[in-house]
């Protein structure tokens, strides 16, 4: 059997480009090409949703806790907010029913499955070890004081939320955008 791929088809298949491709290609201004916004997008999302830790807690218990910028888990999932807000803006560029718009979603979807599921299981266990490891080792000192990350995860409600956050926050910036840098 001959696998072999005509080179013509090779060279046809390569030779089509997607638009952002071409605009670029044919040297048009730099607004027409908005993969920035989805960059943007991304970041402030993450931004936004652990500042929205530190304030939450702050409001919570009087205490500003600036180390929250760096940990996971906890109200709202950031990862959830930064994947969702890059598909919502992926969608909101290359249109919903576009193969970007599939892949970005996709890795959301995973994305919070994963802080929701496997991460949050993990969380649990590191609790039942580190509570066996008090147990048994109580009076060895140096074992049973070494603890694991308990909270790694995130409560369905976080990532919901995180995700609504995500979609508002890709939503007010692609708005803001199209007003601010109108496509020629």
């Amino acid at each position: 059997m001959d696998f072999s791929v005509p080179l013509s088809w090779v060279a046809t298949l390569f030779a089509q480009t997607s638009p952002g491709t071409q605009a670029a290609l044919s040297g048009a201004p730099m607004h027409d090409q908005r993969g920035w916004q989805v960059i943007l997008v991304t970041v402030i999302c993450s931004c936004i949703a652990q500042l929205a830790k530190i304030v939450t807690k702050l409001l919570r218990t009087g205490h500003l806790d600036l180390r929250l910028l760096a940990k996971t888990g906890g109200m709202p999932s950031s990862h959830s907010c930064c994947t969702v807000g890059m598909a919502v803006s992926v969608g909101l560029i290359e249109g919903f029913n576009s193969v970007s718009f599939a892949i970005a979603l996709g890795l959301a979807m995973i994305v919070m499955y994963d802080a929701a599921g496997v991460r949050r299981t993990v969380g649990l266990q590191a609790k039942v070890l580190n509570q066996i490891m008090t147990e048994l080792f109580s009076e060895h000192p140096k074992l049973s004081s070494e603890r694991i990350k308990e909270f790694l995860g995130h409560t369905p409600v976080e990532v919901f939320v995180g995700a609504a956050l995500g979609t508002v926050i890709a939503i007010v910036f692609n708005s803001w955008a199209l007003s601010a840098f109108p496509r020629v």
